[in-house]
Order: C-alpha cells, then sequence, then structure tokens
C-alpha cells in the first residue's frame, strides 16, 4: 500500500462561526483561529479544515458563497487569512479549504447577472426551466423544505435550487461553469492551501428532462435519484483533477450525499484520478423514521459494526476511507452514541474516541470533540438557528406531521445546531467564546466541560484524545494495519483486531453502561492504552474501551 502524508494524518474540523471571537461581536473569526493554533497543535492535530469562510450573505451560514476569493466581513480580512495560513504552516500544520461549488449565493455576480435576461452571457451558469401545468419544472422538494425550484419573475422561468432559494444550482453541463471553478480552486492553491473538502460533490450533475419524483407523505418528490451520483459526475471530477488537482501535492475528501459503496469505489479509487477520498454518511444517516432524519431512534450496535466493516472491506486495497463521529452537520457524538450524563460522559466520549482512532482511514476530530462536549438542549423553536431544522419544524408541524412537542424533541437530538453552539474554552461567562453576545447561544454545561478545564488534566477527554493520536503517530499497525471484526455478534461490545507485520492490535469497546464478560479473545500483551486506570481481567465495565498489542 502507498504511504501518503493525508493517510497517516488527523484533521481538525473548525466551524469558524463558533470557535472562538477575537472582536467581541458574539461570531468566531480567522483572528480567534489564529489565537487558537497552538492548542490545535498541541492535540497533535496535523491538518485543519475550515467550514467555509468566503463572502457569503449567510443564509445557510457560509454555504450560500457570494464570492470565492474574498473573506466574509465577519470572519475578517484575506490578509487574515494569509496570516493564518502561514503561521499554521510553520507550526506544521496544513490547511484544506470547503469548497462549495454545486451551488452558490444567489447574491453571487454570477447569480445576479443569470437572472437579468435569458441572452445574458451568465444565463446558462445555472439551471433555469420553463414552468409546466402553470407551475414548476416538476414535483421536486428542497433537502431545506419547500419546492426545489423558485419562480423568477424577472423572466419567467424557475431556476433549481437542491438547498434554499438563495441557494442556486450550478449548471455543471457548461464548460464555461467548470472552467470559472477550476481557475478558482488554482488561485487558491497557488496560494499554498493543501488542499479541499468538496461540499455535496456527489449532486454536481442533474439527470436531463427533470422527470418527478417520487413522493412518500409529504407535498413534494424526493429529487435524490436525478441530482445524486448524476450522469456525468465522474467525468467533471476526472476533469477537475487532470485540469487542477493533479499539479498539487494536496487532500481532497468529497461529501458524497447518498453514496454506496459501489460509487465510492468510483470516485476515490486508486486508480480512478478524481478525489483522495470520500466521506459516507451510512454510519450517521441509517436510522430513518416517518419524518426522514427526524427520529428518536439509533442504530443498533450490531448494525453499527456492519456498516464500519462494510465500508473497510470494501474499500481494502482500492481506496481509502474517513473515520468521523460528528461534523457540523451531525448532532455531538457523545450524545449520540455515548451517554453525556455526568456520570458517563468522559468514559463513553473516550470509548467513542479509542473506537474510531484505532481503526483504518484517515480520523476527522470536530471541534469540541476532544472535550466531550455535548448537544445544546435547546427547549425552544427560537434558540434554533439553522435553517434546516426551522424550515422542517415549520413544515411538519403545519401539516399536521408531528406536534410540537415531537418536532422539539427530535431538534434536540438531531439538528445540527447541537454542533454549531461555541467552543467551551473555559468556565467564564459565554464559555470565554466571546465578550459580546453569541450568535447562538453557548451550551450551559461550560462550566463543567471547557478546555482549560481539561488541558493538562492527564485525566481528561483532551489528554486521553491527545494520546490516540499520538500512538497512531508512532504506530504503523494503526494506520495501515488490516480490520476484522470480532465478538461480532455481540450487542453490547465493538471489537476488533489490526494485524500488520506480524503485530496484532486488539480492540475493545463497551457501548452500553453494564459490565460485559468477555471471551479470553488472546493472549493479552501490552496493554496500549483504555479509559480506566487499569485492566478487569475478562470484564468490561460500563463504556470501557482498552487496546492490547499482542506479538513480536
Amino acid at each position: 500500500m502507498e504511504r501518503t502524508w493525508w493517510k497517516e494524518s488527523v484533521v481538525y474540523q473548525i466551524y469558524p462561526r463558533s470557535f472562538c471571537d477575537s472582536n467581541g461581536d458574539g461570531i468566531g473569526d480567522i483572528q480567534g483561529i489564529i489565537s487558537k493554533l497552538d492548542y490545535i497543535r498541541n492535540l497533535g492535530i496535523d491538518i485543519i479544515w475550515l467550514s467555509p469562510v468566503y463572502q457569503s450573505p449567510n443564509d445557510d451560514n457560509g454555504y450560500d458563497i457570494s464570492d470565492y476569493q474574498a473573506i466574509m466581513d465577519e470572519f475578517g480580512t484575506m490578509e487574515d487569512f494569509d496570516e493564518l495560513l502561514q503561521k499554521a504552516h510553520k507550526k506544521g500544520l496544513k490547511v484544506i479549504m470547503d469548497l462549495v461549488v454545486n451551488h452558490t449565493s444567489d447574491e453571487h455576480k454570477w447569480f445576479v447577472e443569470s437572472r437579468k435576461s435569458k441572452e445574458n452571457p451568465y444565463r446558462d451558469f445555472y439551471i433555469w426551466s420553463e414552468g409546466k401545468n402553470k407551475g414548476a419544472p416538476n414535483n421536486w422538494g428542497s433537502w431545506f423544505g419547500g419546492p426545489a425550484w423558485e419562480y423568477d419573475e424577472k423572466t419567467g422561468m424557475y431556476y433549481l435550487h437542491i438547498f434554499s432559494k438563495k441557494q442556486p444550482d450550478l449548471n455543471w453541463d457548461n464548460e464555461k461553469v467548470r472552467t470559472a471553478v477550476f481557475d478558482m480552486m488554482t488561485w487558491w492553491l497557488d496560494k499554498g492551501i493543501d488542499g479541499f473538502r468538496m461540499d455535496v460533490i456527489s449532486l454536481i450533475s442533474k439527470v436531463p428532462g427533470f422527470p418527478d419524483g417520487e413522493k412518500g407523505e409529504g407535498l413534494y418528490g424526493d429529487l435524490t435519484p436525478f441530482c445524486a451520483h448524476g450522469p456525468h459526475v465522474h467525468e467533471y471530477l476526472r476533469e477537475m483533477n487532470e485540469r487542477v488537482l493533479s499539479k498539487y501535492d494536496i487532500m481532497t475528501v468529497g461529501e458524497a450525499a447518498c453514496v454506496t459503496l459501489e460509487e465510492a469505489r468510483k470516485y476515490a479509487g486508486y486508480d480512478r484520478h478524481e478525489l483522495n477520498t470520500v466521506f459516507q454518511f451510512e454510519h450517521v444517516e441509517g436510522v430513518k423514521g416517518p419524518l426522514g432524519k427526524w427520529t428518536d431512534e439509533r442504530f443498533s450496535l450490531l448494525e453499527l459494526k456492519q456498516v464500519f466493516k462494510k465500508w473497510d472491506e470494501g474499500m481494502d486495497s482500492i481506496g481509502w476511507n474517513t473515520l468521523f463521529w460528528s461534523n457540523h452537520d451531525q448532532p455531538r457524538a457523545v450524545s449520540r452514541f455515548g451517554n453525556d450524563s455526568p456520570e458517563y460522559r468522559e468514559l463513553s466520549a473516550k470509548m467513542l474516541g479509542t473506537c474510531l482512532h484505532m481503526m483504518r482511514g484517515t480520523p476527522y476530530v470536530y471541534q469540541g470533540e476532544e472535550l466531550g462536549m455535548t448537544n445544546a438542549g435547546f427547549e425552544s423553536l427560537e434558540q434554533y438557528r439553522d435553517l434546516e431544522s426551522i424550515n422542517a419544524y415549520n413544515e411538519y408541524v403545519s401539516e399536521g406531521r408531528a406536534s410540537h412537542e415531537e418536532m422539539i424533541k427530535y431538534l434536540k437530538l438531531i439538528s445540527r445546531d447541537n454542533a454549531r453552539t461555541p467552543m467551551q474554552w473555559e468556565d467564564s461567562p459565554k464559555g470565554g467564546f466571546t465578550e459580546g453576545t453569541p450568535w447562538i447561544e453557548v451550551n450551559g454545561n461550560y462550566k463543567e466541560i471547557n478546555a482549560a478545564k481539561e488541558v493538562g488534566d492527564k485525566t481528561s477527554v483532551y489528554e486521553y484524545y491527545k494520546e490516540l493520536i499520538r500512538l497512531r503517530h508512532k504506530m504503523d499497525i494503526i494506520v495501515y494495519g488490516s480490520f476484522e471484526l470480532v465478538m461480532e455478534k455481540s450487542k453490547e461490545v465493538f471489537a476488533y483486531k489490526r494485524v500488520y507485520e506480524g503485530k496484532s492490535l486488539y480492540v475493545l469497546c463497551n457501548f452500553t453502561k453494564e459490565e460485559i464478560i468477555c471471551p479470553q479473545l488472546f493472549e493479552k500483551g501490552k496493554r496500549v492504552i483504555g479509559n480506566y486506570k487499569e485492566d478487569a481481567d475478562c470484564l468490561l465495565r460500563p463504556y470501557e474501551a482498552v487496546v492490547y498489542l499482542c506479538g513480536k
């Protein structure tokens, strides 16, 4: 297997709006990130992934970009970004940017021009269509609620928006669009960034003709079969690789919504010349209820283990996996997969870290995960800022498909805002995030969970994550060893074996608050790490994780 720096790295995702505010306006910014570079480097991180910092009207918190080559005013200036890049590199940290090119903001100059007239040179930069039967071109529903088509009175036509109506989809079938995007990417790479995380890149190619989607109980049809992994997506990514990516020593990871293993092999196969890796979401989106993602059901551990097994075996020797529990679009890991009660939060946070970081693939740490930060616990709709969450509440309650109480319960469990509450730096007011009024409320548990309390405390979640990352850098078996589930039928224990150059690494993780008797799986070797001080023979205590290295 070819060794590469991005396989051997650990990535730290920063959601800038919520990371650290340097000027007291209640919004995180680039100077705030600069002030915390030592904190990140001390953790052992190799790569920083920045969620969008580009100019944006913030309809979708920066994922609606109005200028790809300017910095959002609230975050600072391009000079601030250049300083961040220079100082990060000096500290041995690489920086990858979020690339959002399925859509732009409706305030982007391309779209401002596009909507002026049917003859405008930028008209075909976006997806426009005549209406049908005195309505939209088809029945597609937006992933953010409501119709996926917006009528524009200026020219009497509709434009497509898979997400917000302020996020019109680019027309990738237009070669001029691809050239403009590739030129922009080249500009950033020449500036010195180290790669891209590509937002919803699997959606850039749409099936022509806009056929109606299948309707469930809601008002709109499902656009997914006609937008995800479309007819030209791989062609366009190979073109991107040939014209841009292949010319630099960089890391690329594609957010591949609705990706199957077969499709992932196309996006990230070593011989495909498209992307290095993709994010798949089967382990975080595998449970669906009548309202889709809005449910209180949880993955069974049996199912969860099979997902990880499938993806490791399926990509073995073909490509490379990504490893993550959470990100800016997912609830907090310890609240979702562990136990966020005061009794078990630290133990289960460490257990989840062990389970993930000992696997094969590139691990991602979402800001605050290394502290064991939890879901927000918001009780009212007014506390939420996420467009998707607010739209879902309004749509399902107004349609009578869910009560107010049910939707608030689902939001508390699943809303993206659970991950977007400010970083908890210290136990001072507002968690040390800002001296002003934060754009979204700080989690009320900041006095118990914060960086100042954990850094240097050898028993903390932070220091435990630091050790996990140190071990990955030190032990080739963690990066390159094979992966095999053990205790596969256990409903309580996630256990697996890594094998490399005659050595075996055994990882045992108890996902419950019960004591579990374990069979003697191996002759115990050296204890590498564990979240209890000492072993309990043939017994896994509540949320215990322990790792052993066997062999010479």
